[in-house]
């Protein structure tokens, strides 16, 4: 679909696209095919999915007019006399390139994987509920299973007769811990921001006995469903 764009924060990295079927579709930074700023009324290609633009590209330059453009070609001229009506603003091209955004995951393990490869180290934006149960769901089965394949691997090298004990065990579970320690820690950041909270109350966990208890209470709220300071209600969630 053909719009303009109507707003867009770049520090916070999300904005507004007014679509040729007049709807207004929010966007985020992830979203853009190329990483750059959006001026206003930035003529853009996109995909809609749920209220959200995804894929967005800038078409500047191509013959076709913005739908307000057009309007203004169109327009007869003013009498003489009169003071000229404000025009739309020139869409510009984008800058530097960078990767294109991806679609959202269909499934838990698609949230999972992408919160240890593209998000790795993302504390920025919001996550819903589903993305964080999806990767908490799949991070225990995998460490269930890098801990039994230690347990077995100790079995059979016969170290639990030693005094190596479970040394295999211990380095891969380890490994895998603090492997994913920042992916996690940003996980439940980002939860946190989707429900209105600063990422800083993750360091109620440090509190003996309620903290995690705290976390977990945030972790089951829904998602707030509005806008908020660190970004638009998540895709696929029903407002």
């Amino acid at each position: 679909m053909r719009g303009e764009v109507l707003h867009y924060e770049e520090d916070q990295g999300f904005g507004f696209i007014t679509g040729a079927d007049g709807n207004r579709y929010t966007f985020t930074r992830e979203n853009l095919r190329r990483q750059t700023a959006m001026p206003n009324g930035t003529v853009v290609e996109f995909q809609t999915s749920g209220g959200q633009a995804r894929d967005v590209f800038s078409i500047a330059g191509q013959t076709t007019a913005s739908p307000t453009v057009a309007a203004g070609m169109n327009a007869a001229p003013a009498p003489v006399g009169t003071a000229p009506t404000a025009r739309a603003p020139q869409a510009r091209h984008f800058g530097r390139s960078s990767e294109s955004a991806t679609a959202e995951p269909s499934d838990l393990w698609g949230y999972f994987w992408r919160g240890l490869t593209r998000n790795y180290f993302n504390f920025a934006g919001r996550a819903r509920r589903k993305e964080y149960w999806g990767y908490c769901l799949f991070w225990v089965v995998c460490l269930l299973i890098i801990g039994g394949i230690g347990i077995f691997t100790d079995i059979e090298m016969g170290n639990f007769d030693t005094d190596a004990s479970a040394v295999v065990t211990v380095g891969l579970c380890g490994t895998f811990l603090l492997a994913t320690l920042l992916p996690g820690l940003g996980m439940t950041v980002r939860r946190l921001h989707d429900i209105g909270l600063s990422g800083w109350l993750y360091l109620l966990i440090l509190i003996p006995s309620i903290g995690s208890l705290i976390i977990l209470v945030f972790a089951l709220i829904p998602t707030q469903a509005r806008e908020n300071q660190w970004g638009p209600v998540p895709a696929g969630v029903s407002i």
